[in-house]
């Protein structure tokens, strides 16, 4: 497998653009090597520059439920590109995709479009210190909201990848109000309530946390938040740019039955183009501008090629294809789960409805701790060797894969074929 054009414009990129990537895991820092460099994606498939297929199981981190360039989503964004990229001014697609989201998230009453998931979550923040007049902020350590200043310090995601336990150019001040809890820890929430709680605007999580790889909330774990928030006062904060329209069309909230004050979604509700959201209850919503005193605004938010595609993807999301994911998820648990076992390999393929994760320790991890723990050597062994195999898993070990209606029966069969190779590598090292 030739990588020869790829290293080259790896090359070319990093004498212009630091480190020769835009979004740090795609530098293939922690697993080593050459990044791939795409040409182009079909259907469930990435080709790279050198000609090389890879079956996808990163699919854009989450957001193609249906592969690559499915024609609806295509013919939606060009019609809607030929009619102008931008205008700075309201359009009907605005109306129709919060109407879609609304009538999907349990949660949702009002929802305000913007750009990114970094951009949402910042502005669901602001939201919940203007509206409570309070400034603390609970997280939970390896969850990850974005790259801002206040909810940046112990991600997970790509700072957990690198290993930097913060950022250089986050201030004390920034993160002083950003108060750090176990996920799962019962007792360690109630702490810190009871230590913060008359300060505290906000409980911040990710329902079903997939950016410290997956690590699944502990039964009746978010019914507890739902309650504390509610002892405290506070605003609980769902964050489901990963979980929401992936896991179902009402997001995590809607198959673990708790609802938030708040929630965050993305990646999906944009089709692929840059676009996210937040929302929640009406009376939360009206503290924005212009209705309120908290200001949050954006010139490209709600932007009517993005909004196409994010309405043209949301309109195929039935019953049916959740069904399938979650199908297609399971027969790659399952050819994974076989090809340790087979191999002696020491692994946990972890596995929560249209999610999972590989993660190379005794036992499947309960907090972020554990996964920092793991054998992320093996990780990378496993990740090149599936590679070599044309299976495209992401380069990170602190990552989930993502599977899509996009994966026929050929693509199991090469994805279980590689499978057994790589857990092979692996127990070789």
């Amino acid at each position: 497998m030739g990588t020869e054009v790829s290293a080259g414009l790896f090359e070319r990129a990093r004498r212009v653009i630091p480190g020769g990537v835009n979004s740090p895991v795609r530098s293939f820092g922690s697993v080593g090597g050459t990044p791939r460099f795409i040409d182009r994606g079909e259907s469930g498939d990435l080709i790279d520059v050198d000609g090389n297929r890879y079956v996808d199981l990163v699919n854009s981190w989450g957001p193609l439920l249906f592969g690559h360039a499915r024609r609806e989503v295509v013919a939606a964004a060009t019609a809607a590109m030929q009619r102008g990229s931008s205008f700075g001014a309201p359009t009907l697609g605005e109306i129709e995709l919060a109407e879609a989201i609304i009538d999907a998230v349990p949660s949702m009453e009002k929802v305000r479009l913007v750009n990114s998931g970094t951009e949402a979550a910042m502005s669901a923040v602001r939201l919940a210190r203007g509206a409570t007049g309070r400034a603390k902020l609970l997280k939970f350590i390896g969850h990850y909201h974005g790259h801002s200043d206040a909810l940046l310090v112990a991600a997970g995601s790509g700072v957990a990848t690198l290993g930097i336990p913060g950022s250089p150019g986050v201030t004390d001040g920034a993160a002083a109000d950003t108060v750090l809890v176990p996920w799962n820890d019962r007792d360690a929430v109630t702490a810190a309530i009871d230590r913060h709680g008359d300060d505290l605007a906000a409980i911040l999580c990710e329902p079903v946390p997939a950016n410290m790889n997956l690590v699944p909330p502990a039964d009746g774990f978010l019914a507890f938040l739902r309650e504390q928030a509610d002892r405290s006062g506070a605003v609980l904060f769902f964050d489901e740019v990963i979980s929401g329209f992936r896991m179902a069309r009402g997001g995590a909230q809607a198959v673990h039955g708790v609802v938030p004050d708040i929630t965050v979604v993305g990646k999906v509700v944009g089709g692929g183009f840059p676009l996210a959201a937040f929302g929640g209850r009406a009376d939360l919503m009206d503290h924005l501008a212009p209705d309120g005193p908290v200001y949050q605004a954006g010139t490209l938010s709600g932007n009517p090629v993005a909004v196409a595609a994010g309405n043209a993807q949301l309109k195929l999301l039935t019953d049916d294809v959740y069904e399938c994911l979650q199908g297609a998820t399971q027969q790659i648990v399952t050819a994974f789960t076989d090809a340790f076992a087979q191999a002696g390999v020491t692994a946990q393929v972890v596995h929560h409805g249209t999610l999972a994760g590989v993660v190379f320790a005794a036992a499947a991890p309960t907090h972020y701790d554990e996964v920092a723990a793991a054998d992320h050597d093996a990780y990378a062994t496993f990740f090149h060797a599936m590679l070599d195999q044309g299976v495209y898993l992401a380069p990170s070990s602190y990552e989930v894969l993502f599977t899509s209606m996009a994966l026929d029966q050929a693509a199991m069969q090469r994805v279980q074929d590689a499978v057994g190779v790589a857990a092979h590598a692996v127990g070789r090292r």
